[in-house]
C-alpha cells in the first residue's frame, strides 16, 4: 500500500495538474466542487509524446490478449492480478518518461485515475460491495484505454473491439 501512495504522490508531482485523492473512489474536483469531465482540446485531441503512446499501447496489447478469457469469465484471480500489475507499471512508466503541457497533463490524470482504479478493482484491493470485482476492473481499464483513444491524438493506437 505503500507503495501504492508513493505512485500516487509521483503522479501528482509529474503530472502537475489536479491533485489525486488518497483513494481514486472520490470525485477529482478542480476546486469547485465539480468533478473533473474529459474533454477534447478546442475540439481537437490532446497531444501525446512517445512515452505515453508505447505505455498506452503496451497496456492495450495485455489487455487485448486477455480479452477472451475476460468476456467467457474464465481469468483467474492470478490472472487479474496480473493484468492489474500490468497497469501499475505502465502507469509507472507514464509517471516517469511522460512529459505534456499541464492541460493535457490534467485530461490525462482522469484517465490514469480510472487505469489505478481498475487495477485495484482487479487487485482485489476493492470491496466487493463497491463494484470492487476483478472482472469489473478490468472493464474499467478497457473503458479508460477507449477514452484514451477518443481524447488523446495517437495515430496509432486503435480502441479494443469489445
Amino acid at each position: 500500500m505503500i507503495q501504492r501512495h508513493l505512485l500516487l504522490a509521483s503522479l501528482c508531482l509529474a503530472l502537475g495538474g489536479p491533485v489525486l485523492a488518497a483513494g481514486s473512489e472520490h470525485a477529482h474536483g478542480h476546486g469547485h466542487g465539480a468533478p473533473a469531465k474529459l474533454q477534447l482540446d478546442a475540439g481537437k485531441k490532446w497531444p501525446t509524446d512517445a512515452p505515453l503512446r508505447q505505455a498506452m499501447g503496451n497496456l492495450r496489447a495485455t489487455m487485448a490478449s486477455a480479452l477472451p478469457d475476460i468476456h467467457e469469465k474464465r481469468l483467474a484471480p492470478e490472472g487479474y492480478a496480473a493484468l492489474a500489475k500490468k497497469v501499475e507499471q505502465e502507469v509507472g512508466s507514464i509517471v516517469a518518461n511522460c512529459k505534456l503541457d499541464a492541460r493535457a497533463d490534467a485530461q490525462l490524470h482522469l484517465v490514469v485515475a480510472d487505469l489505478l482504479d481498475g487495477a485495484d478493482k482487479m487487485a482485489g484491493k476493492k470491496k466487493q460491495a463497491r463494484g470492487g470485482k476483478p472482472r469489473d476492473g478490468a472493464v474499467q481499464v478497457i473503458g479508460a484505454l477507449d477514452k484514451y483513444a477518443t481524447y488523446f491524438d495517437d495515430p496509432g493506437f486503435q480502441p479494443i473491439a469489445h
